[in-house]
């Protein structure tokens, strides 16, 4: 059976994501999870640990910072074009208390060449926004899953 080219898409992006988690340790470290992603889209998640909490005992900024931007990171390489931020800004609206389960859901606005604009919300349990994340990418050379662009292009050229 034949897979549509958005089952493709699909599935390139979820195998995209599978190795960069492998090799993602700064998320690993911080016990970021993967809950979602398709082209353009990435949902994660974080529980917010004990040690991530500041002086005025809600969630330190630059967990959520990392959160938004990992979930920016895996929604921008989900073509498997390695692709890096170019910029990032973040707007911090409630604070996150410990304990709590945050995620962090990153949608594509703009993809033209080698730039896209992609923004990321973060939410508690009950929905509430904690903060909104935007980031500017930049695709550079290579793949993320190295090789699986010229695999594609022989097996299509194949008689």
């Amino acid at each position: 059976m034949t897979k549509t080219l958005s089952e493709q898409a699909a599935a390139l992006a979820e195998q995209t994501a599978e190795a960069m988690f492998r090799r993602d340790a700064a998320s690993k470290l911080i016990g970021l999870r993967l809950i979602a992603v398709r082209p353009g889209y990435a949902r994660l998640a974080m529980v917010v640990r004990p040690d991530m909490v500041n002086g005025h005992h809600i969630c330190h900024g630059g967990y959520l910072f990392t959160l938004a931007d990992s979930a920016f990171a895996y929604a921008c390489n989900s073509y498997n074009k390695n692709t890096v931020a170019s910029a990032c800004h973040i707007d911090f609206l409630a604070p996150a208390k410990e304990g709590e389960v945050l995620e962090a859901e990153c949608e594509e606005r703009s993809l033209s060449g080698r730039t896209g604009v992609y923004d990321t919300t973060i939410r508690n349990r009950t929905g509430k926004v904690v903060a909104l994340f935007r980031g500017k990418s930049y695709r550079i050379n290579g793949e993320v899953i190295a090789g699986l662009e010229a695999e594609e292009k022989e097996e299509h050229a194949a008689p």
